[in-house]
């Protein structure tokens, strides 16, 4: 077996041509798909993997220097979809692997279809004019947290980020996503997350994207969706009904939805006919 595929626990599932390759965020690993893949297993070819460091990667392979940036995790993804000798792939990502994505899409634009960006973020910290959401004593108390309570920390961010207080039952299974995760390389995966600004990249991305946002997200306010939209050739932004910054767990079935139609060529029909909503 190819050892890109060991480092980082590659699952390749699905009857169809078309491949998708899934990428988590912060905090937790491929199994955190697992409430939308079904939807797709029939008619598309997709690709699950774990960061280093996260899931049931080889942990032995974290090097905290390479993945100090995103850069870092990007030359993973192109490793990864080159090891399968992979071409034209629609690359979903949620939160910082949608950012992740783009930069691997800079460096290997020939590889990628189209761009799906769940929950993403080019700059968390607020500048100037622009507002990410937090401010840097916000971004240094979350350091501090997670190096001094990792396990507490998980506890009061989970039903926080996943904004569906009336299903317990998602909170908790994201909270034991984030519990999988060792903390020091929790602590090293938020830093190289919200120290990240990927805002000069976006104009030099030539792949067709979508936004998929959440309202009531907590993580990325609607200012960085926007943001990504203005500044990012052939992007297109859809604000969900889903709150939170999981839609992918907390509704499946219209996050399904919006990915679908955009693969399927469905964004670009409405943009031409000037009624996208």
């Amino acid at each position: 077996m190819h050892p890109i595929i060991v480092r980082n626990n590659v699952n390749v599932i699905g009857e169809g041509s078309q491949v998708i390759v899934f990428a988590h965020g912060f905090g937790c690993a491929q199994n955190s798909w697992k409430f939308i893949t079904d939807a797709f297993v029939k008619d598309y070819r997709l690709v699950l993997f774990d960061y280093v460091g996260s899931g049931n990667s080889d942990v032995s392979q974290y090097d905290y220097h390479k993945y100090s940036t995103l850069e870092g995790y990007a030359c993973d993804v192109v490793d990864i979809i080159e090891a399968l000798d992979l071409k034209d792939i629609i690359f979903v990502g949620h939160s910082v692997s949608s950012m992740i994505g783009m930069i691997a899409a800079l460096q290997k634009p020939e590889i990628f279809k189209k761009l799906v960006f769940i929950g993403p973020s080019p700059r968390y910290l607020n500048d100037k004019e622009y507002v990410g959401g937090f401010e840097m004593s916000d971004i240094e108390a979350i350091f501090m947290q997670i190096a001094q309570d990792y396990v507490g920390w998980t506890k009061a961010i989970s039903p926080a980020v996943m904004q569906n207080l009336h299903r317990p039952e998602l909170s908790d299974f994201l909270q034991e996503c984030f519990e999988a995760t060792d903390p020091s390389i929790a602590l090293a995966f938020a830093m190289a997350t919200f120290k990240s600004d990927s805002r000069a990249k976006l104009k030099q991305l030539k792949v067709p994207s979508l936004t998929l946002q959440g309202v009531d997200d907590i993580m990325v306010p609607l200012s960085a969706g926007d943001y990504i939209q203005q500044h990012t050739p052939n992007n297109f932004l859809k604000v969900m009904k889903a709150t939170g910054h999981f839609p992918h767990i907390s509704e499946p079935e219209e996050t399904i939805r919006e990915i679908k139609s955009f693969i399927e060529g469905k964004y670009e029909k409405k943009a031409n006919r000037n009624v996208l909503t």
